[in-house]
């Protein structure tokens, strides 16, 4: 077999590379195999990338069981709730494209014949797929798995939400301190992705549908056995996508995203999620567009309700099946392509082998939560091109609602007023200049939504941003409005007291002004100056994507 790694380590005038290599300890031996990328994102401030060592070590063992040499190479990561509400949010998103970036520099330098892929949360996950779908190798990926809930003091499950929320209670004077810290101290047990179905193991379930990771990869906890099996087995699958030439691309295919889109709508995920596979879908050459998002979600049933959006965690999720138990529920009433292949074999087989739903965790089709899938796109005068909501974790009461806006310029200046008791029933929180250029990085919005919830305002107010959301979120919180404020969007236009008219049934977001009186105001209106001039932060947004687009680097 002729292999990528030949170009460093065959034939005479590579005596050079062989010694370097050899400098790392490896044997002729080990350089006669392929050689294998094992991409890890571990480091010790993310509780869901804190083990991913352990995950690493057995992915190395299948690779060597099945005949591989596998090298680890490192990339970095940004916990969102570590960086929520401050600065730091600004690296989140940016760090999708600074890893995708990294993990193709590290691959192509060193022409390794295949990798397995193994990050956890939000943004290291779609940054690593968006890598493999550039480099185009044969691929796995194996998440370190999510956390366990905690319990509360009467038995409910809690989670990293329960303390965002804690906040608001306690503004509210609805939860002492002591309560609070009580919280704090259990609501994240173990390490892994937190627990609920938030971004991180929104997109790690999604890895599944997209069939790049192994079944199992989305839901089984990071703190079980079975984890580290499913590692090895990942190192053993490579080898064998290996030998049989099955590469990245030929499992990110359309009827792969397809899947991918399906299943999200059936569990009702982060709406992170639809601008990671949206960028996804453009690094594997098959873009999609929020058309396209609209019409999976008018046919893919709601089946699922885990935490923000019920009170059950990815665990529960896991006893019942899985990722396996909604492919099969969805599979066996013809709402996924079965011509899909995944690095485990059809779609069409891991849908004839999967059990049934429970009816429970897992709805079955004819009686789920709603025919419609859990995120929903919004369009409107407010938002031209596109506004997305977790639709599964609003209240029926707020699907329509009518509300006066109350402006902000930053998520500093929303969250002092909200904390500040100034935010009362029948407002509609406007959050801009957080998009993916003007935030930059596009912030996320755990906080004030949080708050909100908190202090009993999710029932009487919504909030709207060009930002976006956890997807920890619920209630009717609107992000990805598009065009963002900084390129000149309607959302910059909103003055204070303006009606705000939102409809998530019909999938309507409106300002109910005048077309004349837009038009003045858009004379009046200058484009703000650059936040960053130097750094990172300059260079993303000179070069981001709107969030539509999936807020890709153009």
């Amino acid at each position: 077999m002729q292999l990528r790694s030949d170009a460093i380590k065959k034939g005479l005038a590579r005596a050079p590379h062989r010694s370097l290599l050899k400098a790392d300890g490896l044997t002729d031996e080990e350089l006669d195999r392929p050689l294998v990328a094992v991409v890890s994102s571990q480091n010790e401030v993310i509780p869901g990338h804190i083990h991913l060592d352990k995950i690493a070590e057995a992915v190395k063992v299948g690779i060597s069981m099945a005949g591989g040499t596998p090298l680890q190479v490192n990339t970095i990561g940004v916990c969102d709730g570590i960086a929520m509400n401050h600065e730091g949010m600004r690296y989140s998103l940016t760090s999708r494209e600074v890893i995708a970036d990294s993990v193709e520099c590290a691959v192509q330098g060193h022409q390794f014949d295949a990798m397995v892929l193994i990050p956890s949360c939000d943004k290291i996950v779609p940054g690593m797929l968006i890598a493999a779908c550039r480099l185009n190798i044969p691929t796995v990926l194996v998440s370190g798995g999510p956390m366990l809930a905690g319990r509360g003091r009467h038995g409910e499950q809690t989670d990293l939400n329960s303390l965002f929320d804690a906040v608001g209670q306690v503004t509210a004077g609805k939860m002492t301190e002591e309560e609070c810290h009580w919280l704090e101290n259990t609501a994240c047990p173990t390490c892994g992705s937190c627990s609920g179905m938030f971004t991180a193991n929104s997109i790690c379930c999604l890895s599944e549908a997209l069939g790049i990771a192994l079944p199992g990869n989305g839901t089984v906890p990071a703190v079980y056995s079975e984890r580290v099996r499913l590692a090895k087995h990942a190192g053993m699958k490579v080898m064998e996508l290996l030998r049989e030439g099955v590469t990245a691309l030929d499992l990110i295919t359309p009827a792969a995203i397809h899947n991918g889109m399906a299943l999200d709508m059936a569990f009702g995920g982060s709406t992170n999620t639809m601008l990671h596979l949206t960028a996804i879908a453009h690094a594997a050459g098959h873009p999609v567009t929020m058309e396209d998002w609209d019409r999976v979600a008018a046919e893919t049933p709601n089946i699922v309700r885990i935490a923000p959006a019920g009170p059950l965690h990815i665990q529960d999720l896991n006893d019942v099946g899985g990722i396996s138990a909604i492919i099969g529920e969805l599979g066996r009433a013809g709402k996924l392509d079965d011509s899909a292949l995944t690095c485990h074999g059809t779609m069409a087989e891991w849908i004839a082998a999967a059990s049934a739903a429970d009816g429970e965790v897992v709805r079955h089709v004819e009686n789920a939560y709603s025919q419609q899938g859990g995120l929903k796109v919004l369009r409107g005068n407010l938002a031209p091109d596109c506004g997305v909501v977790k639709k599964s974790a609003v209240s029926p009461d707020m699907y329509q609602f009518t509300g006066t806006a109350r402006c902000f310029d930053s998520e500093e200046e929303a969250c002092k007023a909200i904390l500040g008791g100034q935010i009362h029933a029948g407002d509609v929180v406007v959050i801009r200049y957080e998009g993916p250029a003007g935030g930059p990085g596009m912030r996320e919005m755990l906080t004030p939504t949080s708050v909100i919830c908190g202090m009993g305002l999710d029932h009487s107010c919504a909030l709207i941003t060009d930002g976006r959301f956890s997807g920890a979120t619920k209630g009717p919180a609107i992000g990805h409005i598009s065009p963002e404020a900084a390129a000149g969007g309607p959302i910059a236009l909103v003055e204070d007291g303006d009606t705000i008219k939102i409809d998530i049934e019909a999938g309507s977001i409106e300002l109910d002004v005048a077309d004349d009186v837009l038009a003045q105001r858009r004379v009046a209106w200058q484009p703000p100056a650059p936040k960053y001039t130097t750094g990172v932060l300059s260079r993303y947004a000179k070069l981001v994507t709107s969030a539509d687009k999936g807020a890709y680097l153009s």
